[in-house]
């Protein structure tokens, strides 16, 4: 008798978001907006620092950088377009122990296909994507969420073992 996966134990993208902190505000912010909007195809929206932005000199309320977030089949095309800049390469320590890795790309003409933009000048960005199994959705519903069981959670290892298979990606001790 063949064996049967269990297709609740996939591990799929649930989210990647493309994050740019510009650090001051102004122009920056304005070409960042620009280049996560040429590197997605989607509308980023502008991040506001907040209170504890104080501390750094800064004020809370001020556009400081941009971001967006992206689901499903757009999710995985633009990690399969980001990652070559990368070398296909995450280091080990990318993985925060939930089933989330981050990266960053230092320029972002690394990225194959994409030519530098004057009025953008050089920028770099960071990538979080957020990797979840089919019932996830029990702990966000309105109606009695519930914590995802032990058992059911996503382990560094099986999402490295994701990243590698699927992605094609080589995850580095």
């Amino acid at each position: 008798m063949a064996e049967t996966q269990n297709e609740m134990k996939d591990i799929e993208i649930a989210k990647v978001v493309v994050n740019i902190g510009a650090g001051e505000v102004g122009d920056k912010v304005e070409k960042s907006y620009d280049l996560i909007e040429k590197l997605t195809g989607s509308q980023p929206v502008r991040t506001e620092s907040g209170d504890d932005a104080k501390s750094f000199g800064k004020r809370s309320g001020l556009n400081l950088g941009v971001m967006t977030t992206l689901r499903g089949e757009e999710a995985r095309k633009f990690l399969e377009k980001v990652l070559p800049a990368a070398d296909n390469e995450l280091n080990a320590q990318a993985f925060d122990g939930n089933g989330n890795f981050s990266f960053g790309i230092s320029e972002y003409i690394d990225v194959p296909g994409v030519d530098y933009d004057s009025d953008i000048g050089m920028r770099g960005f960071e990538v979080a994507v957020k990797l979840e199994r089919p019932g996830y959705s029990v702990k966000k519903r309105d109606h009695k969420p519930r914590e995802v069981g032990k058992d059911h959670l996503i382990s560094d290892d099986e999402a490295r073992e994701f990243v590698e298979e699927s992605l094609g990606v080589e995850v580095n001790q």
